[in-house]
């Protein structure tokens, strides 16, 4: 990347950045809001991004004019006043939840509009703070959020999650630098794993989305009844319900709209059955849940239920993230992610699920995608959780595999075919 980037505190400032930035940020937008969101003309758009996101959300915004958005609206959050709560807010407060933003993300969701959420966060904002303070602030936030939340795990709307790398998240990720350089490194790495350094990036987009759909679709046509996986400190088996999908980068909205929820993305990714998850999973990679980094991890499963979990860092975190309802314990989500992923293969600890996800197997505890079961997206709570599926306020995703990872799938006959060895795909090479 050329010239200098001029940066503060708070990010980066837009007057010093160079031409060809500039450039990528207007480029990483536009795939955001044409490829990510998929914005049509005549919808309205809701940001959420950190503060220090602003010059990435503007460029967003204008876009979004751009492509015929209406209005644009924009919610932002700021770190240090989360931290600032749990330092200096009453003991008894953390139940305590701002209801205007769930009721307009709900009215916005109501009314079709598109989403894009720009992640970037301190992986050790809360590390130090109280873990049932932080568990109780989470768990009246996902509370609340419960009814919008179901549009976007429904895909009732269309989505996108892309990130930016806020001063702290980027000296986490490359400490021995100044915060410029880390800066500076960090968006070259998001630029690059999310094909932003292409020459066409929308139409690399367009080849990589055809990539990952070859594999859906053969996991889709084997049917597999049960997957196991086998590891270093993993054997695990996972139950598939009857009338699982596999899914891969694209979604569909209920509107017919095309969209992209993650950039980047590499996975495959399905629902597993709430009640069939036997064995011990470790695992690969540290997960930053609410600002507290928990590391080294171990889960054990018996008939769908985490019924022990130990850390070397963060296991009361851990703990109270299982404890969070009856579907937490329970896994939600089955993701398959070769370990020669372009994330994977730039050999860098993220520390952002975004990122770290799809440089590795992954599992997700608490809720399921609705769109991953055959009628789930018309289905109640009580019928989808007999179908299989997982129902909770959570969906947390944390990192397994790894080049040591095999994984079978197993027909209806228990009848084992490699899907996965060394941590690489088997099947449509």
């Amino acid at each position: 990347m050329e010239g200098a980037l001029a940066i503060s505190g708070a990010g980066i400032n837009i007057r010093g950045m160079s031409k060809s930035f500039v450039e990528s940020l207007q480029a990483y937008a536009r795939l955001a809001v044409h490829v990510g969101v998929n914005l049509q003309k005549g919808q309205r758009l809701m940001v959420r991004a950190p503060i220090e996101a602003a010059p990435l959300v503007r460029e967003i915004t204008a876009c979004a004019y751009d492509a015929g958005a209406p209005l644009v609206s924009v919610l932002y959050h700021d770190d240090q006043l989360s931290l600032a709560r749990f330092q200096h807010a009453p003991k008894d407060s953390f139940e305590t939840f701002p209801e205007w933003q769930a009721d307009a993300l709900l009215a916005c969701a109501k009314r079709g509009d598109v989403f894009i959420t720009v992640s970037g966060t301190d992986p050790d904002l809360l590390g130090s703070q109280n873990p049932d303070d932080v568990a109780a602030a989470m768990r009246s936030g996902q509370k609340h959020m419960a009814p919008f939340m179901a549009y976007p795990m429904s895909d009732r709307v269309a989505w996108c999650v892309i990130s930016m790398p806020i001063p702290a998240w980027a000296a986490k990720v490359f400490p021995r630098l100044s915060a410029e350089e880390s800066q500076l490194k960090l968006w070259d790495r998001i630029f690059t794993t999310c094909r932003v350094d292409q020459a066409d990036p929308v139409q690399a987009w367009k080849e990589h989305i055809v990539n990952l759909q070859l594999r859906s679709r053969y996991l889709n046509e084997r049917r597999f009844q049960t997957l196991h996986y086998r590891g270093p400190g993993t054997d695990l088996r996972l139950g598939l319900p009857a009338g699982h999908i596999w899914k891969s980068a694209e979604s569909v909205s209920t509107s017919g709209i095309t969209f992209v929820p993650n950039m980047p993305t590499e996975e495959v990714f399905t629902l597993g059955d709430r009640n069939r998850a036997d064995g011990v999973v470790k695992s690969s990679k540290p997960l930053n849940y609410g600002g507290t980094l928990i590391d080294d991890f171990s889960v054990t499963f018996s008939g769908g239920k985490a019924v022990q979990v130990t850390a070397k860092k963060g296991e009361a975190t851990l703990r109270k993230l299982i404890e969070t309802d009856e579907g937490s314990a329970r896994i939600g989500e089955i993701a398959l992610v070769p370990h020669s992923s372009p994330i994977s293969k730039s050999g860098l600890l993220f520390y952002n699920t975004l990122f770290d996800e799809n440089a590795s197997c992954h599992l997700a505890l608490g809720k399921a995608y609705r769109f991953t079961l055959e009628g789930g997206k018309e289905m109640d709570d009580v019928t989808f959780a007999n179908a299989g599926g997982n129902n909770s306020l959570v969906h947390v995703d944390f990192m397994i595999g790894s080049p040591e990872m095999d994984i079978d799938g197993l027909d209806e006959h228990d009848r084992p075919e490699p899907i996965m060895r060394h941590g690489e795909w088997t099947v449509v090479n």
